[in-house]
């Protein structure tokens, strides 16, 4: 049975993209919370983060203000926790290393969940830009399984909400729109609030521990040309569709300098080869949908109604530098 123990979690990336959803789903989950992140004296800090510490704060959330330098100060901080997630965002990743040894000093986690939350990165091969991305992952794991640590890997596949704003681009109301590949291929797209929701129950549940949750949500899984025609339906627009082929995006990844390479190679990946969908699951593999059969999720056509009515998450575009 899954565990029913409000664990102590500590986030390292809480601030960033999809970590402030981790958060506030740890949070309204019960689970007493920390986030362990820069200082806000240090440069490049934002107003908007230093507004939502104060928002974290305001929820009964521990800020720990610290460097991933600060091995001694990161080892303090885990022996207060159960359990540790991150969600730092790609150029951090192999900083991921500094965790794991502080994680392993520590020697009181429960549970590590290293920053993923994508691909499964040891079943797809992709074009080299985001292979190399993948790679520097799957050094993570091993570094993780090497050192004894008990984990839990996401799979979390594309997030909704971002992916929405690059596809449809909804805020600009344009009457075109860019179709990859066939645009046939199928992908999983999943609302980041229900992403968070599911990661918090996986964090602590006992039937997880060195296990691969995957988020393959049945009412997400879409390809490119539904979304469109889905989106067109409930806007009662019709929309021009500018196909970009399968070998143009191989070129674009061969030719644009590094890192504007990633994301065509990304795109190339889950949009023209449907890699998100191309593996079937394991037995051992652990599919949110089918191991939390009382969990409500948000389906790909309620999310875009929260794009027509409701408060959706603004356009942003990942760090891969």
């Amino acid at each position: 049975m899954e565990g029913d123990n409000k664990w102590k979690i500590l986030f390292f990336g809480g601030t960033g993209y999809i970590g402030k959803f981790m958060v506030r789903a740890s949070v309204s989950l019960g689970h007493p919370t920390f986030v362990y992140a820069r200082p806000l004296s240090t440069h490049g800090i934002s107003p908007a983060n230093a507004k939502l510490r104060d928002e974290f704060r305001g929820i009964g959330v521990t800020v720990l203000e610290g460097e991933l330098e600060e091995h001694e100060k990161m080892v303090s901080a885990m022996r207060e926790v159960d359990v540790v997630i991150s969600t730092l965002p790609y150029p951090l990743v192999p900083a991921q290393l500094k965790i794991i040894q502080a994680i392993k000093a520590a020697g009181n986690i429960k549970r590590f969940l290293p920053s993923e939350f994508g691909c499964e990165e040891d079943r797809i091969t992709a074009l080299p830009p985001f292979q190399a991305f993948l790679d520097k992952k799957k050094c993570i794991r091993r570094a993780i399984e090497a050192a004894g640590i008990p984990y839990t890997y996401v799979s979390a596949n594309c997030y909704g909400a971002y992916f929405i704003n690059i596809l449809l681009r909804p805020y600009e109301h344009k009457e075109t729109v860019i179709v990859y590949g066939t645009g046939d291929a199928k992908s999983v797209f999943n609302y980041e609030e229900d992403i968070a929701r599911y990661t918090i129950r996986v964090s602590c549940d006992p039937r997880a521990c060195n296990r691969i949750a995957i988020y393959r949500l049945p009412k997400n899984v879409i390809s490119q040309n539904e979304l469109i025609s889905l989106w067109e339906m409930k806007t009662g627009r019709s929309l021009k569709r500018v196909h970009v082929s399968e070998e143009e995006l191989v070129e674009l990844s061969q030719t644009l300098p590094d890192p504007e390479n990633i994301p065509v190679s990304i795109i190339h990946s889950i949009l023209v080869k449907g890699d998100l969908m191309r593996y079937d699951l394991k037995e051992d593999d652990f599919e949110v949908s089918t191991m939390y059969l009382n969990m409500d999720y948000t389906s790909i056509d309620q999310l875009l109604d929260i794009f027509l009515t409701g408060n959706p998450p603004p356009p942003t575009i990942a760090a891969f530098a």
